[in-house]
């Protein structure tokens, strides 16, 4: 095979294979990473001798994702203050149905409940369950008879059952709460962001211990709405807001010119309140997120 058509076959993977990279990782910048490695060993090999090239490319980078998860577990034990996911653009050309899933699979809360896995059961979740593979070639993938991937599964489902359940309401409703959260944010506006909260909603923020912010959880509607009207109105009136596609839903950047202070992201409940308020500002996972145009 020339170098030019292995390029090309590549790079027919190369969607597939940050999307399940940056699943398992949470951190857009890592799983870049994971796909420029697998591509420098795509590179390295003999895309000729081998039966199946997607099937071969998925089983290198799912191995090396699961390899710098066990690496970096104690890096994520010490993490100074609240752990959350890299915030990352995402796209909504799929159909409805697949548009669903895959949102779904990359919101902050579903992102976080991973974290709860091995990171086995992770990735063979994650490739069966949201990626469609069946559990032959996700044993393959990940290094293990076809009854023990079934079994990673499994107790990953079990693992996951006991976490909050993922929701997704319309867009419009989204774009409700984006609305509200900005008059909030503006003009103190109280009454349209009280009644989208649920009662028992919980606001979290990630400055990676390099910018102040929150030292702990804030849990329900009275704290998280003292802290948005009483200190955020105040740090972010001046900053520009804008709405953008962030995790599979509507989410919001907050900028100053070309530097991003903070991305928003939400958790929604069966009824489609908003259970969870996840800001990210830790400067190193913001700075290739880019202000949308």
């Amino acid at each position: 095979m020339r170098t030019a058509d292995a390029t090309a076959v590549f790079e027919d993977s190369r969607r597939f294979l940050m999307d399940l990279a940056y699943r398992i990782l949470g951190s857009r910048s890592d799983a870049e990473d994971a796909v420029q490695e697998t591509f420098l060993k795509w590179r390295e090999s003999d895309p000729a001798t081998l039966a199946n090239p997607r099937a071969w490319l998925t089983t290198l980078c799912t191995r090396h994702c699961i390899d710098q998860l066990r690496l970096g577990h104690r890096a994520r034990v010490e993490y100074v203050g609240t752990w959350l996911p890299e915030p990352i653009h995402s796209e909504t050309t799929e159909s409805p149905e697949m548009l669903l899933e895959l949102s779904s699979s990359l919101s902050t809360a579903f992102l976080l409940l991973l974290e709860r896995l091995t990171p086995r059961e992770r990735a063979a979740y994650l490739l069966y369950e949201i990626f469609d593979q069946d559990y032959a070639d996700v044993a393959r993938a990940i290094g293990v008879q076809e009854a023990a991937c079934r079994k990673l599964v499994s107790r990953a489902r079990m693992g996951l059952s006991e976490g909050k359940v993922r929701h997704q309401p319309p867009r419009e409703r989204q774009e409700q709460l984006l609305e509200a959260f900005h008059a909030a944010i503006v003009s103190g506006a109280t009454a349209g962001l009280t009644a989208l909260l649920a009662d028992e909603v919980e606001l979290c923020a990630d400055g990676g211990g390099k910018v102040p912010t929150l030292g702990h959880i804030l849990q329900g509607k009275a704290e998280v709405l003292d802290f948005i009207f009483g200190s955020l109105r105040g740090y972010w009136s001046d900053y520009d807001w804008l709405p953008a596609e962030l995790n599979g839903g509507r989410g919001v950047i907050l900028a100053h010119g070309d530097e991003i202070a903070a991305s928003v992201t939400f958790a929604y409940d069966e009824d489609g309140r908003v259970s969870d308020i996840y800001i990210v500002r830790n400067p190193e996972k913001l700075a290739g997120l880019g202000v949308p145009n």
